[in-house]
């Protein structure tokens, strides 16, 4: 099958009834993209899906002689109005007439266009009169966009050619206001991208670097030059021949890519979701290999959108001062080689960049100029044209070079704007091959949104905002730690190489340490700095995991943690590192929950590593000053003293540690007010934890209740994020969870909460009927493979700790708790961690004799949760 004979197979249909040939040769021209995609060049299939759907409206317009309408006009909108048709993009048309169309008219036209949709087309059509073409398109600047690239198909050549002259005329947009509408557009499309086209699912059509932004240099060009090929832009010097070049190629690059991926989701679908990498990597040739094909794929990608960002920045900055006519209000000389205009560095010559080493002074110029807000256009080029000439040996080869680095990493101002540029430019690629190795790597999980270069981009600017004034009353403590380190470059260079391991086999912490052990050999940095540095790295995951999987509260835990930190100085280095990291990871994971847990993890530690007595003689103070602050309040709401008292003699001290004077409040007075202690309580509150909802459960002791209760929340879009269990003394159960909506937001809503109160007490009150979880497996998780993973541990009272990592498939924790069940085993606290599409959870447990787990019972245990857990999860 052949373009040319798909073309022949449409003028053999005679009749405008034979829906079956139109619809055949639709289905023959998808068979040809498909037999065609590995073998032929995109832009001939691109084009050549085009003029296949010309060709197959223009002879359905002439068997529906729609030609005998004199001032009707077929004509090709949008992307096919440039005539580029991915395999499943939409058909935009402009049904066009200079008047008001007749009743008659408007039925043929009916019949075109349903034609169109029934054989398989998607079309997006709109039926106008020239004068409301116009006016549409001046209040809607889309509209006026897929105008420019209008494109007559059939009908009136009069009509059109009215279009193009009002379309060229003083009544449409002026060349200023297209360019500031479209400049605007692209910035707020960018902004949906939080900035960056490092996103482990991106679009390849709106994404930052993606087509969209090269289809704005065409749409302004067109409209203000009157240019109608991009060759022509070389000719008015705006590109050179080779940036031109350089465009195309990264042009089809994504046309391959969003080809394929067309042809694979079997719709118009753009985005490069998981479930589509491994399929697109191998019909696009770089391999069969899972993870590794897609690698090396996304790798290309990045990389490209680099190139054409760049190009954008270049192109539409020397659009913006020819088109809006701006002139350089004010010139300011920096050096002999460099001057600001109007905020933007411009080369005064051409070889400011002959030598590597130019290359980061010029950063250390950008740290040295706090006025400067961006690069000039002719001094991108010229770095982008230098970058390149410099490809034989990595920078931090060259002993000058090292001495100019530890320079910028000293420099106050160098992980500001200085630091941006290094990233987006490649400056960092080029000096490091360590850094050159993680540009554009995926990470294949829900937990991380960011490529892993992107990544340590922002953990780092995060530490920079730690030290500036903006940040004192957001992070005070992290704030404090930054302005009172004696060498903050010790801090930034762990941020660094914190994650720059990854991808290579083996623990990524344990290679980033090596890695950064030699750097620092190389660059002179002393052995106290680099211990502190390697120790950063090889542990930067140590504060999140204790405080996030671990019983904080447990003086072990805290001891435990408190020896591998050593000093307070590691603690705070750690501490800044842990915070940045998360917050670096994805834009939802931050809240007040894990706020919270690094914030007691910090305090306690820091009392700890006082004494490990005075931390003990802290922890019986911390549970007198509760139970008196909470008393206080209680005796005000008209509690007596004696049953305060009697119901806190019924728990055990830990409890008062771990929860604040108004949980305490808030329990004793929603207990103690219970007038029915036969029937379950359960209770919701926003107010009393920053880290959620807590939600309280009371009553009397039995088993599968935590199962219950889990399963009720899972199933409608809950998450425990903390749970504790425990018992009276007197058979009676007190449950506190707090949870979030699946999304990470708070449980605010009253009637969200009382809707939850109800569903938890209405399965309570059915014993002994397991609780049915409807929620269906989220599509992103059904392509990711989490094995599941236990350890055991033995603290000192003699109670087993579980950790426990798996899917976070719906209904887990209900499954999991059905099988303490199983074994007769006391819940005693369940730790719930869920990063990305991975649950992280610790349960503290005993037996039926209210001992640790033998070892046996673990071994029993651990294969039962694994025959549970690792089924695959159903298609509900």
């Amino acid at each position: 099958m052949s373009l040319q004979s798909l073309l022949s197979q449409i003028k053999q249909i005679s009749t405008i009834d034979n829906q079956a040939a139109f619809k055949a040769c639709v289905e023959n021209c998808y068979q040809w993209l498909n037999d065609d995609a590995g073998l032929a060049e995109v832009d001939s299939l691109v084009t050549g899906r085009a003029a296949f759907v010309d060709a197959i409206l223009r002879h359905a317009w002439r068997l529906l002689e729609m030609h005998q309408y004199k001032d009707l006009a077929l004509v090709a909108v949008g992307g096919y109005g440039r005539g580029q048709l991915q395999p499943h993009s939409d058909v935009d048309l402009l049904l066009l007439s200079k008047k008001a169309l007749a009743p008659d008219i408007k039925e043929k036209l009916g019949r075109f266009i349903t034609l169109l949709w029934d054989i398989g087309l998607d079309v997006g059509q709109s039926v106008r009169t020239l004068s409301e073409t116009i006016k549409l398109a001046n209040q809607d600047i889309t509209i006026a966009t897929n105008l420019i690239e209008a494109r007559l198909l059939a009908g009136s050549s009069d009509t059109f050619d009215a279009l193009q002259h009002k379309v060229q005329g003083k009544q449409f947009w002026t060349s200023k206001d297209f360019f500031l509408a479209k400049f605007e557009e692209q910035q707020a499309r960018h902004a949906k991208f939080n900035g960056t086209s490092y996103n482990l699912e991106p679009n390849v059509k709106e994404n930052p670097g993606c087509l969209r932004d090269i289809q704005s240099i065409g749409w302004v060009a067109k409209k203000h030059f009157k240019v109608l090929k991009g060759q022509e832009l070389v000719e008015q010097e705006y590109f050179t021949r080779r940036e031109f070049e350089e465009l195309i190629e990264c042009r089809n690059h994504l046309w391959r890519i969003r080809f394929t991926l067309h042809l694979v989701a079997g719709r118009s679908e753009n985005r490069l979701l998981f479930d589509y990498q491994p399929e697109v990597a191998r019909r696009l040739g770089y391999g069969d290999d899972g993870k590794a094909s897609v690698e090396t794929m996304m790798k290309a990608f990045f990389r490209t959108v680099r190139r054409i960002s760049e190009l954008n920045d270049m192109l539409l900055q020397r659009f913006r001062q020819d088109i809006l006519a701006l002139k350089v209000r004010q010139y300011e000389p920096i050096n002999q080689e460099f001057m600001l205009a109007d905020g933007l560095i411009q080369a005064k010559h051409e070889q400011v960049f002959d030598r590597p080493e130019k290359l980061l002074a010029f950063l250390l110029l950008v740290a040295d100029t706090p006025k400067a807000t961006g690069l000039h256009s002719q001094t991108l080029r010229l770095l982008r044209n230098a970058r390149r000439q410099f490809r034989e040996h990595y920078f931090s080869e060259h002993p000058t070079c090292r001495a100019i680095f530890m320079q910028l990493v000293r420099h106050p101002a160098f992980f500001g704007l200085a630091w941006d540029l290094a990233h987006k430019h490649g400056i960092m690629q080029a000096y490091l091959n360590e850094w050159n190795l993680i540009v554009g790597m995926m990470q294949f999980d829900l937990f991380h949104a960011y490529t892993v270069d992107e990544h340590t981009h922002r953990l780092v600017k995060h530490i920079y905002y730690f030290s500036q004034t903006d940040s004192a009353k957001q992070f005070p403590r992290c704030h404090r730690i930054m302005l009172n380190l004696d060498k903050p470059e010790l801090l930034y260079i762990a941020a660094i190489f914190h994650d720059i391991g990854k991808g290579r086999g083996g623990d990524h912490s344990d290679l980033g340490a090596q890695d950064l052990a030699a750097f620092c050999d190389s660059h002179g940095i002393a052995e106290k700095d680099k211990a502190l540095c390697v120790w950063l790295v090889k542990h930067h995951l140590l504060m999140s995991v204790t405080a996030q999987r671990r019983d904080i509260y447990d003086p072990e835990v805290i001891r435990e943690f408190a020896s591998k930190v050593r000093n307070q100085t590691y603690l705070e280095h750690l501490y800044a590192l842990t915070l940045a990291d998360i917050r670096a990871t994805n834009d939802n994971l931050w809240n007040d929950w894990k706020a919270s847990l690094l914030r007691e993890l910090y305090l306690m530690t820091q009392k700890a590593l006082q004494s490990g007595e005075e931390y003990q003689i802290d922890l019986r103070s911390k549970v007198e000053e509760h139970q008196h602050s909470a008393l206080q309040h209680l005796l005000a709401m008209g509690k007596s003293e004696q049953e305060v008292q009697a119901f806190w003699s019924r728990l055990d001290w830990d409890y008062f540690v771990r929860f604040k004077p108004d949980q305490l409040v808030w329990h004793a007075n929603m207990i103690l007010s219970h007038q029915e202690p036969e029937r379950d309580l359960v209770e919701l509150s926003d107010d009393t934890s920053k880290a959620g909802t807590e939600l309280i459960l009371y009553g009397k002791d039995r088993s599968s209740l935590f199962a219950q209760v889990a399963s009720v929340l899972d199933s409608r879009n809950c998450s425990i994020h903390d749970a504790q269990i425990m018992s009276t003394n007197d058979g009676y159960v007190f449950d506190i969870f707090i949870i979030l909506e699946h999304d990470g937001s708070r449980i605010s809503s009253p009637s969200r909460q009382q809707s939850l109160k109800q569903a938890v007490l209405s399965q309570l009150a059915k014993p002994g009927q397991r609780h049915v979880n409807n929620r269906k497996m989220p599509r992103l998780m059904k392509q990711l493979n989490v094995p599941t993973k236990m350890r055991f541990f033995t603290n000192q009272a003699n109670m087993t700790l579980l950790e426990l990592e798996a899917l976070d498939a719906p209904g887990l924790l209900a499954k999991i708790s059905q099988q303490f069940v199983a074994f007769d085993l006391s819940l005693h606290m369940a730790k719930i961690t869920t990063i990305g599409e991975r649950a992280e959870d610790l349960f503290i447990l005993t037996n039926s004799q209210g001992q640790a787990l033998t070892s046996s019972e673990q071994v029993l245990l651990k294969q039962q949760l694994i025959s549970a857990l690792d089924q695959i999860p159903g298609e509900s």
